[in-house]
């Protein structure tokens, strides 16, 4: 999700992972320091990710893929140090993980948008708005309900005549959605995430759609930036309960009479406790769809 941080050195694809060590704890600090000591061990990683988990518990989950198996002593004191749960280490079977991922990401499609990778360009069909997101970027390439829901979402806002003259999308990841506004629409759009190496992967993917001059970028925590002050005829937040609910009074402030929010990252179970924080600052229910355990809540700001 676009509120959590990712470190994965990049690996070729005669890389053979076999080894990985999964944890838990509380805390996003204590997480980013775990993560950087497990870099720094011996033997060294290949990769280490650090994830918020997306269920509202306040977990990170912190993980490191190793050729070797690890040193279950050096976990155990990492874990001791920093209050985790202890690692639990498997060992995986050879495998091109690179080659593993372009076979499982097959390309996605929302109404009029194509989410694809560059091993499947040959299959992007006539008349759809291609969005090219590589493989190994698994956040916000479509495949995840919530990416889906709000580009779902968004094709269904113009198949009704909406149109954007401005939009934000905050705590873009990926930049998938900001950049489907900017392929339907010419508007200004901008978007922005807390994580500085998310806001690295926006440009690279703007870039590679040939957008760097249709979207601005920003790295910011929620609506602190100069260029996210508004006002926004639609606003995009695909992130968790928590900060879509503690943005509720901001993000309604900042958008136009008749705008529109989609927001996602919200388990069905949460739908309606977030749903009723916006109804509570002015916005009514447009449109709610479920697609698997995650929903996407589309908000209409009353005239």
């Amino acid at each position: 999700m676009p509120w959590s941080a990712l470190r994965l050195r990049q690996q070729t694809e005669t890389d053979m992972t076999t080894w990985t060590a999964l944890t838990t704890l509380e805390g996003k600090a204590q997480a980013d320091a775990l993560g950087a000591a497990l870099e720094n061990m011996a033997p060294e990683p290949t990769g280490v990710g650090v994830f918020e988990v997306e269920d509202g518990s306040g977990l990170w989950e912190v993980g490191a893929y190793f050729k070797d198996q690890p040193d279950d002593t050096a976990l155990l004191l990492l874990t001791t140090a920093l209050g985790a749960k202890p690692f639990t280490v498997s060992e995986l079977p050879e495998t091109d993980w690179v080659a593993h991922v372009k076979r499982e990401l097959a390309p996605v499609e929302a109404g009029r948008f194509f989410v694809y990778g560059s091993h499947d360009a040959d299959q992007v069909p006539a008349g759809k708005h291609a969005l090219l997101i590589e493989a190994a970027m698994a956040f916000g390439t479509g495949h995840h309900g919530t990416t889906l829901g709000c580009l779902k979402a968004l094709d269904r806002l113009a198949d009704g005549g909406f149109r954007a003259e401005r939009a934000a999308d905050i705590g873009c990841g990926t930049a998938v959605l900001a950049m489907g506004a900017a392929a339907i629409w010419d508007a200004d759009i901008i978007a922005s995430d807390i994580d500085a190496q998310a806001v690295d992967v926006a440009r690279a993917n703007l870039k590679a759609n040939g957008m760097e001059a249709k979207v601005k970028l920003a790295e910011a925590a929620g609506f602190d930036h100069a260029d996210l002050s508004g006002p926004f005829d639609l606003v995009f937040a695909n992130i968790l309960k928590g900060p879509l609910i503690a943005l509720a009074p901001e993000l309604s402030a900042r958008l136009t009479t008749g705008g529109y929010a989609i927001l996602s990252g919200i388990l069905n179970e949460q739908a309606d406790e977030v749903a009723a924080h916006y109804i509570d600052h002015g916005n009514s229910l447009a449109h709610r769809e479920e697609i698997g355990e995650w929903t996407t809540l589309t908000l209409h700001k009353k005239p």
